[in-house]
């Protein structure tokens, strides 16, 4: 058994310049990024739009201002992944959740919620 570094995630709660949220996914040694504009998609039959963002530094996994606070933090698990979409778990304050993210041109990506859940 080894004892790897699980990849790290934030998702931002960002009030400026207006309502939105940043998903950053740790890999290849800095924060892959996208802006949600409405946030995590709540249910499966919803998505929502991922709009692709430059990459941020480690430390943005921390970082907080009066404008940007840390909304929901911990270590996600890559499920499956091709060239147009990457399955993944995320695993924060709450219960584990499965998403993928759909690229459909672009900088634009659909962010979904799957059907199947870790524990279903």
């Amino acid at each position: 058994m080894t004892d790897e570094k699980k990849p790290s995630f934030v998702l931002h709660d960002h009030r400026k310049p207006r309502p939105h949220f940043d998903l950053r996914l740790e890999e290849d040694g800095v924060l892959k990024s996208w802006a949600l504009p409405r946030g995590l998609p709540t249910e499966p039959a919803k998505n929502r739009l991922a709009v692709a963002v430059p990459d941020h530094d480690l430390e943005h996994l921390t970082y907080a201002d009066e404008s940007k606070f840390i909304a929901d933090i911990g270590w996600w698990r890559l499920d499956d992944r091709n060239a147009k979409r990457f399955v993944f778990t995320l695993h924060g304050r709450e219960l584990p959740r499965r998403y993928a993210l759909i690229h459909t041109d672009g900088t634009n990506w659909l962010l979904h919620l799957t059907k199947e859940q870790p524990g279903d």
